[in-house]
């Protein structure tokens, strides 16, 4: 038999680790349990280990990538790309043992300009639609193309100082357009071509990205502190966005069921409202305890 590259969510366990990382094999189990897991699937640690030996992502894994980017716009009911209902899905990184540093996940994949005016409108709430932009080109330009933050975080200050806030949260819809305007000419003036729109080119340059990050001069440092053999790959898992950023009733965060520091067996936690991701352990704002 061929080999199987891609595992939906439902598809694999907690015994798969070294073929779908820690995190693949743990969204699996949490799927497996009945979970409320957003649904996606894992690209496998394999497939890492044939990009480097291809040179890249091979024609028969390819294919098998858009068969499951089908089976997943099927679980959800939604479609890249699509004018009523467009899939948005994160990108994120997961070898079999935990690689601090690795690479920051990929959120909001799937939006452009047509695509952010349509989630603007059904949802009533264009804020939320253009915050979800300006994010999604700030992280691929800085994650997939290796654009620095810096030169975005630049804009985002000039833009507070012109209006006069202290807090990302404080800018307005128009602002936030106007921002994306601005991350994408820094785009352009830094790699020479326009941001990408389409959906399926966005969504292999994250995953090529995530293959790329097993061999940066960070993971290599990681791994060889911690004898960690370069054959193991990463795995890539695609997931279906959930938004924590679509006002104060909404919000991200990351809970333990002991104490981090004592050991004590009770629920810890931090969360920050009408926040996204990385938002938590970026420091810009301070989070709330869970309490």
């Amino acid at each position: 038999m061929a080999n199987k590259y891609c595992y939906l969510f439902s598809e694999g366990n907690a015994n798969m680790r070294e073929l779908l990382g820690g995190k693949g094999a743990n969204l699996a189990e949490m799927t497996n349990i009945g979970l409320p897991v957003p649904q996606g699937f894992t690209i496998t640690t394999e497939a890492c280990t044939q990009y480097y030996e291809d040179g890249g992502i091979s024609d028969e894994i390819m294919a098998e990538i858009n068969e499951y980017i089908v089976k997943m716009e099927g679980i959800t009911g939604k479609k890249f790309g699509d004018k009523e209902n467009p899939l948005l899905v994160s990108v994120r990184s997961g070898a079999r043992a935990s690689m601090p540093g690795m690479m920051d996940t990929i959120l909001n994949l799937g939006l452009n300009e047509t695509v952010v005016n349509t989630i603007a409108e059904k949802s009533n709430n264009p804020r939320w639609a253009w915050d979800c932009y300006r994010r999604f080109i700030q992280m691929y330009s800085d994650v997939v193309m290796e654009v620095g933050k810096k030169y975005f975080e630049e804009l985002i200050d000039e833009m507070k100082e012109k209006k006069g806030v202290t807090q990302d949260v404080e800018l307005n819809a128009d602002d936030l357009k106007e921002l994306a305007g601005q991350f994408k000419a820094e785009y352009k003036a830094k790699i020479g071509t326009d941001f990408p729109d389409d959906p399926k080119e966005q969504l292999i340059g994250a995953i090529k990205a995530v293959f790329r990050s097993w061999d940066n001069p960070r993971a290599n440092v990681y791994r060889r502190d911690n004898d960690i053999p370069f054959s193991w790959g990463t795995a890539v898992n695609v997931q279906s966005m959930a938004f924590g950023n679509m006002g104060d009733d909404c919000g991200t965060g990351v809970a333990f069921t002991r104490d981090p520091a004592t050991g004590e067996k009770k629920l810890m936690g931090e969360f920050l409202t009408n926040a996204q991701g990385e938002d938590v352990v970026a420091g810009v704002r301070t989070p709330m305890p869970i309490q």
